[in-house]
């Protein structure tokens, strides 16, 4: 609709210049205008203000110029209707817009907030599409919504204000994630978070050790410092090269790429009869090994024993290849 408009602009925009093109060349060739005087009479004759001819126009001149003010009455009130109509119908969509991202928001559950679309912001964002994970994204930047909310679920406003969490369905959340660039802001996005829904689980970013401890205080879960994994992700390509490298083709980029996947214990109902990671027999039915073993306390077990006996509300960390990944998830419908 939009580019409708556009389009309805750019044929009255031609149509006025055209007259005005049509009246210079009229007076100068019809009553033998200056250009100058052409062109004052040309305008005073559009915009209809009353002045007086430069000079007394002869029987053709004035034929010319009773077709130009009616044809310019015509185009001119054109021109106005359509850009009158397209900033009305403009904010009408915004409202629209605006209206439908609020329905969409409402009907979502246990999503994530990300707050902040910069840099770290964008990455976690597509990491979250990647797994299919519903998610709403705080920015107060208009010139980012707009280039990016054709696909996005945004809102516009800062993270720190409570009515704006809330319009982000903060209650219903289970998730946030604060990635705004600095800490301060991070800080108090945390404690109003945590004040209007304490089961959110809580990622913030940090640049500044000493902010770490602050923001944990502050009700944060997990704090993340994206320079100092850089730096030591970097080092450790020097120290163990061979080792990362093959660290970072695990991949987990996405459901059909992954290598690792974490599966909750209630998704094996159907196998388990207090069982062990034995009975599980992951390896032969998918081909997938299991690594890893969380305890309903949230305590890792790195490579657990085949005995070990599964709890309820514990996970397993799997690894595979895709196309095995894939088999697990299908065979115990693994969402």
């Amino acid at each position: 609709m939009i580019r409708l408009f556009r389009s309805k602009i750019l044929l009255s925009l031609t149509l006025v210049l055209s007259v005005l093109i049509i009246g210079v060349f009229g007076y100068r060739f019809l009553a033998d205008f200056t250009w100058l005087d052409a062109l004052y009479m040309t305008i005073i004759t559009v915009t209809t203000v009353g002045y007086a001819e430069v000079q007394p126009l002869d029987t053709n001149a004035k034929i010319f110029t009773i077709i130009l003010i009616t044809a310019s009455v015509f185009i001119i009130a054109f021109a106005l209707s359509i850009i009158t109509e397209y900033l009305l119908s403009r904010n009408s969509l915004q409202l629209l817009k605006k209206k439908k991202v609020e329905n969409m928001i409402n009907t979502l559950d246990k999503h994530v907030i990300v707050c902040g679309y910069g840099r770290n912001g964008m990455q976690a964002v597509e990491r979250l599409r990647a797994y299919k994970k519903p998610f709403v994204i705080i920015e107060k930047d208009r010139e980012v919504i707009e280039k990016f909310e054709e696909d996005l679920l945004f809102v516009e406003g800062d993270a720190n204000e409570d009515e704006t969490l809330k319009e982000a369905g903060i209650h219903r959340a289970q998730y946030l994630i604060s990635a705004l660039p600095d800490d301060a802001a991070n800080l108090f996005v945390v404690l109003s978070a945590r004040q209007l829904n304490k089961s959110l689980f809580i990622i913030s970013r940090a640049s500044h050790i000493t902010t770490q401890k602050k923001l944990l205080l502050a009700g944060a879960d997990k704090v993340i410092m994206p320079d100092k994994i850089g730096g030591d992700h970097m080092a450790s390509l020097v120290v163990i090269p061979d080792l990362i490298t093959f660290m970072d083709q695990l991949s987990i980029e996405g459901e059909h790429t992954t290598n690792l996947e974490e599966v909750a214990i209630e998704d094996f109902d159907s196998e388990l009869n207090n069982s062990s990671l034995r009975d599980l027999d992951l390896r032969k039915k998918t081909g997938c090994t299991i690594i890893g073993y969380i305890t309903p306390d949230g305590d890792y077990i790195i490579n657990p024993e085949a005995d070990l006996e599964l709890e309820p509300r514990s996970k397993v960390i799997v690894l595979g290849r895709p196309e095995q990944i894939r088999k697990l998830n299908q065979m115990f419908n693994i969402t």
